[in-house]
């Protein structure tokens, strides 16, 4: 009991954790020619209305780089390609790259950390009518972790945001543990729920149900974008479960109005 209750806490640590990492950096230069990489530089949900509708971007490419060892499961990106065709609006369509990076030798890493190497590894940037978002699998622990919590994943950029794929590998697939895809999915479609402007982060609410004790999160428990009760209610209940939470009818309709599906 003791274990499954310390992963409860875990599962339910990266929603707590994850807006309040959402920050506004500064325009870099990583020496990309003729391209206006600071479109993609900008605060978390501020490009929700480009990623939804079809107005300006009529596709969407993500670029996933993972470090050698920590790839996402294939069935988490079909799960996470199928989430984005359904709330948004892309006729070009959307396309997955993924491709391997090299291990830093980090154990633990700052949102500062995931900057830098996005800056200078990043090569899919917003063009005429593409739409570019870039996640980042690290090797290595958030240094928001503590002994009783662990953030498994961070929207921090308006196209870009980090899945902590060693802790998640660390907390799936075995006894009181959920399975792998069901947790990367749910992580992965969370932080991009953000992205896309949930909840009251750019995507305009129809109806106020933004959790007032965990800003930017829906207050329906069953919703994606819920921040679980410390009853250990809510994500503990990935255990055993076959597929990840999806958006109730509210965060939909902000979609929806914001442009979206």
């Amino acid at each position: 009991m003791k274990h499954k209750f310390l992963i409860t806490l875990l599962l339910l640590a990266f929603i707590n954790s994850c807006s309040k990492e959402d920050i506004t950096n500064t325009d870099l230069d990583n020496g990309t020619d003729n391209v206006n990489i600071t479109a993609n530089q900008k605060a978390t949900g501020s490009s929700s209305n480009d990623l939804l509708s079809d107005n300006i971007f009529k596709s969407m490419v993500i670029e996933v780089v993972y470090v050698e060892g920590f790839e996402p499961t294939q069935n988490t990106i079909n799960n996470f390609k199928s989430f984005l065709e359904a709330r948004t609006f892309k006729p070009n369509g959307i396309t997955v790259e993924k491709r391997a990076f090299t291990p830093t030798g980090k154990t633990k890493y700052t949102i500062q950390d995931i900057i830098t190497i996005e800056d200078a590894n990043r090569t899919k940037y917003n063009t005429n009518n593409q739409i570019a978002v870039w996640a980042f699998f690290a090797d290595g622990e958030s240094d928001k972790n503590t002994n009783n919590s662990a953030v498994l994943g961070t929207a921090y950029r308006n196209t870009s945001f980090v899945i902590f794929e060693e802790t998640i590998k660390d907390l799936s697939n075995s006894t009181f543990e959920p399975d792998r895809s069901v947790l990367e999915t749910t992580v992965i479609t969370h932080e991009f729920g953000h992205i896309l402007g949930l909840t009251n982060l750019g995507s305009d609410m129809v109806n106020d149900h933004e959790d007032s004790e965990h800003a930017k999160h829906c207050n329906v428990e069953s919703c994606l974008m819920y921040w679980s009760a410390e009853t250990g209610d809510g994500l503990s209940n990935l255990i055993g479960n076959s597929n990840a939470p999806q958006l109730d009818s509210q965060c939909i309709a902000d979609l929806q109005a914001n442009g979206g599906k």
